[in-house]
């Protein structure tokens, strides 16, 4: 009895040193999440006003940022829970007021995109589309920016174009409705040519058009002063936009030309002792100004993300990372090992109003400073997530990742009533899709890209890893894309040329075998038309497999979970790389200077690796992005 006693009290001490070990390893951003999803436990309206408002979808951008980053299923329902205290089933929201014409209530509304995209809820979608209405009939100035607010008549305020415009980007290319990018694009446009300071590059906090507002300087229509947040604001929603637009759009190179001009200013009026940015911009020696949280880490995020994603020169990370270093060390107060505080965001700053702001820097100074105001938090999550993908190995740089759109070619409708692809795409972000693993391939560098026909050896020269996953069977695809003898002859040359080549199946009922099989036995592997790992309801041990230490390919990942796949036969030149049992789960070949991966399950599908289904025990996402890497590296080096 005493040693089973002994046993249980050091299973325990070793159970809390892990515990510690990762709360004092783990990165900054998942701790300051940590400190949001205690003070806001319930949501952020905890001991405040219930409020459809800005400042909770600024959090929720941070805490969405390292969900797809780590692949943990509690962000992803923090967001839930949060948006779910609002959205109705009807899909109406509780505390909008649509006849506020109030650019900051869309805020929220990429929270709602995204909730609509994972889980398919009608609810998401109806309460998006109400906010897409308020931007039909928004009040905008006479050549078509959108006013701030109804109260605020005339008005367009930097902090406008964070607030509405993500939004109106990203529901626009899920509508496939092109047209709106040129009205997104001009309201960046005129902020610009009405408020950006020719001699500094710096833009002015708000615009009158009326030039009667007290604060507007009656030449210009402009307020007196650069506010370091509402210059943020901005760039956060440059670079946000950004990911939306469609590649051939000319907004795109007026939108990257504006970011580009910005960047320069915003960098030239970096501290250079501190790496941080003064709440008034244009005065930053005048007595009271101070090093302000949000707008720094508004910035910070700019740029890390605007040279990540190559919209800015990689110059501009020196700039991205003295200003991170100047964050940790000004506003930064650890809390515990595992939560941290975030010091230093003044807690409001607007014009006009009751009682009257005059935008004077007498008033901007008069505004309290505090900890863990939830736009400076949301800022702070963001950055230092962008600095964390930073971090990760760059294994990819350089390289492209296909996926297969020709054999796998499967479609529904979507939101808009068209034909949308599905099953086992980058872009569907569902249970059925690949977001996830196509993430952990982008965050190595990697270019991810498809293939919407056969494959050849002119549309896969620019290709370094091609995936070919669940090829259609007649139940799927009206008319399945066969692989044919022809498609095999390709591959096969590609692979022996130094191609990548990763072949995923599915069990004998959701899947093409005959003709992939062909393929797949060129380089001396066969699929079996089986079925292993019948996972029954939540009986996921059924479907676990043990990872041994040391493994080639899955280098950090211990524990995973596959369910229904088909089991495989190898002859030379394939190998064994993973089994269970007298069953291969796994092979590989080499040909040439190339590389065959082969496993019978799709696998890393969102449903597995996102962290919402499966317990956290099973590290799919782990997994998926170990294969990532090691598929990366048995690619040439260019």
């Amino acid at each position: 009895m005493k040693r089973i006693y002994l046993l249980a009290v050091f299973s325990l001490l070793l159970t809390v040193q892990a515990v510690t070990s990762y709360s004092q390893t783990k990165p900054l951003s998942e701790k300051m999440a940590a400190t949001v999803m205690d003070i806001w436990s319930d949501s952020l309206w905890v001991g405040r006003p219930f409020k459809w408002t800005y400042d909770q979808g600024v959090l929720l951008e941070g805490i969405s940022g390292i969900w797809q980053r780590t692949g943990d299923g509690k962000y992803f329902n923090y967001i839930k829970k949060s948006m779910d205290h609002f959205v109705q089933a009807d899909g109406s929201i509780r505390t909008y007021s649509a006849e506020s014409d109030n650019i900051d209530n869309i805020k929220n509304g990429r929270a709602l995109l995204l909730l609509y995209k994972v889980t398919g809820q009608e609810k998401y979608l109806k309460a998006s589309q109400i906010l897409r209405n308020q931007l039909k009939t928004h009040p905008r100035t006479q050549e078509g920016g959108f006013w701030h607010k109804k109260i605020y008549p005339n008005q367009m305020w930097l902090d406008g174009l964070y607030m509405g415009e993500p939004f109106y980007a990203e529901y626009s290319a899920m509508m496939n409705d092109t047209a709106a990018f040129t009205d997104i694009t001009n309201q960046f446009v005129f902020m610009e040519k009405h408020s950006r300071d020719a001699a500094t590059g710096l833009m002015y906090h708000g615009w009158d058009e009326s030039k009667q507002e007290q604060w507007a300087s009656k030449t210009t229509g402009l307020s007196a002063h650069v506010w370091g947040r509402a210059m943020g604001w901005y760039g956060m929603a440059l670079v946000d936009v950004l990911e939306y637009y469609p590649e051939n759009h000319p907004g795109r190179k007026q939108l990257l030309d504006i970011l580009n001009r910005y960047a320069a200013a915003v960098q030239k009026a970096q501290n250079s002792s501190t790496g941080l940015w003064y709440d008034i911009m244009d005065a930053p020696m005048r007595k009271g100004n101070y090093f302000e949280a949000s707008a720094s880490n508004m910035f910070v995020y700019t740029f890390a993300k605007a040279v990540r994603l190559g919209y800015l020169p990689s110059s501009y990370f020196k700039a991205a990372q003295k200003g991170y270093e100047g964050i940790k060390k000004q506003f930064v107060e650890t809390v515990d090992a595992g939560k941290v505080n975030l010091k230093g965001t003044v807690s409001v700053s607007g014009l006009g109003g009751k009682p009257y702001r005059d935008g004077s820097f007498e008033y901007y100074m008069s505004e309290k400073v505090i900890t863990n105001d939830p736009k400076g938090v949301g800022a702070f999550m963001l950055a230092a997530n962008e600095m964390e993908l930073a971090s990760i190995p760059k294994t990819g740089k350089g390289k492209t990742v296909t996926l297969d759109y020709y054999f796998n070619n499967e479609w529904k409708k979507g939101p808009s009533g068209e034909s949308v692809r599905f099953h086992y795409t980058w872009e569907d972000q569902a249970n059925s899709g690949f977001w996830f693993w196509g993430n952990a391939f982008n965050y190595t560098g990697a270019k991810t890209s498809s293939l919407t026909v056969a494959p050849s050896a002119a549309n896969l020269k620019n290709s370094d890893v091609y995936i070919i996953v669940d090829p259609d069977n007649e139940k799927e695809t009206p008319h399945p894309n066969f692989v044919t003898g022809k498609d095999a002859d390709v591959l096969y040359n590609w692979v022996k040329n130094g191609g990548v080549l990763v072949l995923m199946t599915n069990d004998y009922t959701n899947c093409e075998f005959t003709h992939f099989n062909k393929l797949a036995e060129r380089f001396g592997i066969h699929f079996n038309e089986d079925l292993r790992n019948a996972v029954k309801g939540d009986a996921y041990e059924t479907g676990a497999f043990i990872i041994p230490a040391g493994h080639p390919v899955f280098k950090t990942s211990k524990k995973v979970y596959i369910k229904e796949i088909s089991t495989i036969k190898v002859t030379s030149p394939a190998k064994p790389v993973f089994t269970d049992g007298k069953d291969i789960i796994m092979a590989t070949a080499k040909v040439g200077k190339g590389t065959v991966f082969a496993v019978g399950d799709p696998w890393f599908y969102n449903e597995y690796t996102d962290g919402r289904k499966i317990p956290a025990e099973y590290e799919n996402f782990k997994a998926a992005t170990d294969l990532a890497n090691w598929l990366l590296l048995q690619s040439p080096k260019k």
